[in-house]
């Protein structure tokens, strides 16, 4: 018995209807919990400053599968002693160099340690690590660190030791007033470079320089 074509036309119409909600649901559940099927593409935005957007409820649980290896390392014994070790090694490098006074050479010895410890806790994003499908790639080293809990044991030393650095150099610096340029410099360097990095008004916040700063990865 043949299938009237009215019928027909009624069944085809139901069913394309029928795809076209199963697809706007589809769609629903990605913008809400994130698609599984993302590609990473990198969005680009006008803004000078600008907040790191929350995790998708899949990144949360990429985080959450396994162990952080990138940051856990840093609460161990070794890796606060290593800080003094570098920094002791870099005063006793500069000291040596011809023509070098313990000043200047502490002011190095600053300098260097703050602009390296910026790099790579501030600077460089995500992890070497492919353990995670890329759910640390838009976060610091230091926003990683204890699940970016603020004020734990080491988030403090690591405020502290550039503090300290700082106050060894203006020890040796004490032949020089307190606006004298050796000073500001390292005061700046200090503070723009180690500290205010470090604080939570500048948790998850972007400096972007156009041509300069890579984009956001979404």
């Amino acid at each position: 018995m043949s299938v009237p074509p009215l019928t027909k036309t009624i069944s085809q119409s139901s069913f394309a209807e029928s795809l076209r909600d199963l697809s706007s649901d589809e769609d629903l559940i990605n913008k809400r919990i994130g698609s599984p099927n993302r590609d990473h593409r990198r969005r680009r935005s006008s803004s000078i400053l600008s907040h790191v957007e929350p995790e998708t409820f899949e990144d949360e649980n990429d985080q959450h599968i396994l162990t952080n290896m990138n940051a856990t390392w840093m609460d161990q014994p070794g890796a606060w002693i290593i800080h003094v070790v570098i920094i002791l090694l870099l005063a006793g490098m500069y000291k040596v160099m011809p023509g070098m006074s313990t000043k200047n050479a502490w002011s190095l010895t600053n300098t260097t340690y703050v602009i390296g410890s910026y790099v790579m806790f501030h600077w460089i994003k995500g992890t070497p690590f492919e353990f995670n499908g890329g759910a640390y790639d838009n976060l610091t080293m230091w926003e990683q660190i204890d699940g970016e809990t603020l004020f734990t044991p080491t988030r403090k030393y690591l405020i502290s030791v550039p503090i300290v650095l700082f106050l060894i150099v203006t020890h040796y610096s004490r032949g020089s007033h307190f606006f004298s340029k050796d000073f500001i410099w390292n005061c700046c360097v200090t503070f723009f470079g180690a500290i205010l990095p470090k604080l939570p008004i500048t948790h998850r916040l972007r400096l972007s320089i156009p041509g300069f700063t890579p984009a956001q990865i979404s």
